[in-house]
C-alpha cells in the first residue's frame, strides 16, 4: 500500500499501488482505501457504503483506477424491489429451503463448503488453497458487524444439509452482501440468486433501506447478473441514481 494520504482532514484515505485487476486480467488496478489503522473504522463503515466503498476482511476499499471506471457500486432499494419472473421461479423452486441468520463465527461445516466452492469455481485462481485463517481474514475480519445467512435443506432431525452461506454486513439502515458460497453440485437451484432474494426479505423485515451488492461491471460474465435485480441504484461518484 502506498503511504501518501489523499485526505488528511479527518478520515485518511490511501491509494494502493498498481496490482492485477481481479476482473480483467490484462488491466492494472488501484484502490482507494480507508485507513485500516483508524479505530473508528466501524463507525465510518456505514457512511463508506453510501460512498461506494465495500469491505474485504478489515479493508474498506473502492476501485480507483487510472482511465477505467468499469466497476460501479450498486445497491437494491428494498421498498421498491419487485422480483421478476425468473426470480419468482427461483423462490418457488426453493420454497422449502430453510434460512437461519447466525453470528459470524466459522464452523467446520461452513469451512468445508467454502473450500468445495472455491475448488469448483476458482480453481487455480489463488483462492482455492484457502483454509481456516484465510476464511476468517477474508469473510469475518476483526471489527465488522457481520452475520452468516445460512440456507439449508429441510430436516425433521436437527439442521439439514448446508446449501449456501451469504456473508452479510449489517448497519442500522442497510445490509451489504460481502460474499456468498454454495454447494457446487446444487448450482441448478440458483442458490446465489436465492441468497440475494433472502437478504432482501431480511432487510425488508427489519426495515432496512438498501441491500448493497458491491460492484457491477457491464458485460462481465461473473458480474452482470446484478442487473437482474430491479430497480438497481448505481453510484456515479457523487450520488445514487437508478441504473437504466
Amino acid at each position: 500500500m502506498g503511504t501518501e494520504p489523499q485526505d488528511s482532514d479527518d478520515l485518511r484515505l490511501f491509494h494502493t499501488g498498481e496490482h492485477a485487476c481481479g476482473y480483467w486480467p490484462e488491466r492494472a488496478a488501484r484502490d482507494l482505501v480507508l485507513d485500516p489503522r483508524d479505530p473508528r473504522l466501524r463507525h465510518w463503515y456505514p457512511h463508506a457504503l453510501s460512498w461506494g466503498f465495500r469491505r474485504s476482511g478489515d479493508i474498506v476499499y473502492r476501485p480507483h483506477c487510472a482511465g477505467c471506471r468499469a466497476c460501479v457500486a450498486v445497491r437494491i432499494p428494498v421498498d421498491r424491489f419487485v422480483p421478476d419472473r425468473s426470480q419468482r421461479r427461483c423462490l418457488t423452486r426453493n420454497a422449502n429451503v430453510e434460512m437461519r441468520v447466525l453470528p459470524a463465527h466459522r464452523t467446520a461445516e461452513q469451512l468445508a463448503l467454502y473450500r468445495r466452492y472455491l475448488a469448483s469455481r476458482h480453481a487455480g485462481g489463488g483462492m482455492d488453497g484457502h483454509g481456516a485463517s484465510e476464511f476468517d481474514q477474508f469473510l469475518i475480519g476483526s471489527w465488522s458487524e457481520g452475520r452468516f445467512l445460512e440456507l439449508r435443506e429441510p430436516s425433521r432431525q436437527g439442521p439439514g444439509r448446508l446449501l449456501a452461506v451469504a456473508v452479510t454486513d449489517c448497519t442500522d439502515v442497510s445490509l451489504s452482501a460481502v460474499y456468498t458460497f454454495y454447494e457446487p453440485d446444487q448450482a441448478d437451484r440458483g442458490l446465489g440468486t436465492l441468497a440475494i432474494l433472502r437478504q432482501i426479505e431480511w432487510a425488508r423485515r427489519e426495515r432496512r433501506r438498501h441491500v448493497y451488492l458491491g460492484y457491477w461491471i457491464e458485460g462481465h460474465p461473473k458480474m452482470d447478473y446484478k442487473r437482474r435485480f430491479r430497480p438497481l441504484e448505481a453510484f456515479d461518484g457523487r450520488q445514487w441514481h437508478d441504473l437504466p
